[in-house]
C-alpha cells in the first residue's frame, strides 16, 4: 500500500476523526446490530479467555472490550474519538476504556496476550503502522485479529450505495485519500499485511452476517448519517442527486423485504496472526 503524502494523511484523519466524534448515536444503532455479530468469532480467534490480557483497538462503543471482559479477559479498550470513548465508558463503566492513537500506541511491548480490531483498521490513515503497534505490544506467542468488510458482492449494503451513487450521482467527489476502503477484503492482502509485520500463521476467512433494517430509508439514513467516508461521499452530491440515491436505495431493498423489514447480506473478513515465541 502507498503511502501517501503528509497533508493528506493528515486530511484524510481530521475527516475520520470528526466523523467518529459526531455519529456515535446512529452508528451505535445503526451499525452496532451488524458488527457485534462479529464479537465472538474475533474473540475465538484470539483464545479470549479468563484472564487473557487483551486490548481493543479502535473500540467504539466498546462491544467487542465488553464481551472479552465477560469472558473473564483483563481488557483495555482504546479509540482516537473521545465521543466513542464516552460512549464505551457509560455502556460499560467496569471495562477500562482510554483515548489512544492505534498508529502509536501507548503501551509497553509484549504487554498483551490478544490483541484485537473490529471493522476498525480501515479508518486509520496508516493501517500497516497499526499492524506493526499491534505485533509490537503482544507477547510472544499472542494473537491479533482485525475485521474489514468483505468485497461490495459480498457485503451488499456497500454495493448497493455504491451502485445508486454511480447511477445517480457522482462518484468522483473530492475527499482526503486514505487507504482503499476494500484493501484488506482480498484474503490473501490481509495475510500478506500481517506476515510483512511479522505475525505467523496467518489466515483470512470470510464470514456470512445478515443486516436487518427495519425500513426502506433505513439503509441511506445509517450510511449518510452514521459512517465517514460514505457519508462524506454522500453529503458531496446535490440535493437532487441524493434525493435520486435515497430513492434508488428504497427501490434496490426490495427484493431483501423480510416480514416487516429488510434483510442484507454484509459480509466481512476475519484475518488472524500469532506473533512467533
Amino acid at each position: 500500500m502507498t503511502e501517501q503524502p503528509p497533508q493528506e494523511l493528515a486530511a484524510f484523519r481530521a475527516l475520520e476523526r470528526t466523523a467518529w466524534e459526531t455519529v456515535v448515536g446512529c452508528y451505535a444503532e445503526g451499525f452496532g446490530p451488524l458488527t457485534r455479530q462479529m464479537v465472538a468469532p474475533l474473540l475465538d480467534a484470539v483464545g479470549a479467555q479468563t484472564g487473557t490480557r487483551l486490548l481493543d483497538v479502535a473500540t467504539g462503543p466498546g462491544y467487542v472490550a465488553a464481551a472479552a471482559a465477560a469472558r473473564g479477559a483483563r481488557v483495555v479498550g482504546v479509540d482516537f474519538a473521545a465521543a466513542m470513548v464516552a460512549l464505551a465508558r457509560e455502556r460499560y463503566p467496569t471495562v477500562a476504556f482510554a483515548v489512544g492513537d492505534a498508529e502509536a500506541l501507548a503501551f509497553n511491548a509484549a504487554t498483551f496476550d490478544a490483541v484485537t480490531c473490529n471493522f476498525g483498521i480501515l479508518h486509520l490513515a496508516r493501517p500497516d503502522r497499526a499492524l506493526a503497534e499491534a505485533y509490537r505490544v503482544l507477547a510472544p506467542g499472542g494473537r491479533y485479529a482485525f475485521t474489514v468488510w468483505a468485497s461490495p458482492e459480498q457485503a451488499v449494503g456497500f454495493q448497493l450505495v455504491l451502485r445508486a451513487v454511480e447511477e445517480h450521482g457522482d462518484p468522483r467527489v473530492p475527499l482526503p485519500q486514505g487507504p482503499p476502503f476494500f484493501y484488506y477484503s482480498d484474503p490473501a492482502v490481509a495475510q500478506a499485511a500481517l506476515a510483512a509485520v511479522g505475525f505467523v500463521e496467518c489466515t483470512a476467512r470470510l464470514v456470512p452476517l445478515a443486516w436487518h433494517l427495519p425500513t426502506a430509508d433505513a439503509l441511506f439514513r445509517i450510511m449518510a448519517e452514521g459512517t465517514a467516508r460514505t457519508a462524506a461521499l454522500l453529503r458531496g452530491q446535490t440535493p437532487a442527486a441524493r434525493a435520486a440515491i435515497a430513492a434508488a436505495l428504497r427501490d434496490a431493498l426490495a427484493p431483501y423485504e423480510r416480514g416487516e423489514g429488510y434483510v442484507v447480506p454484509m459480509a466481512a473478513m476475519l484475518a488472524v496472526g500469532r506473533r512467533p515465541g
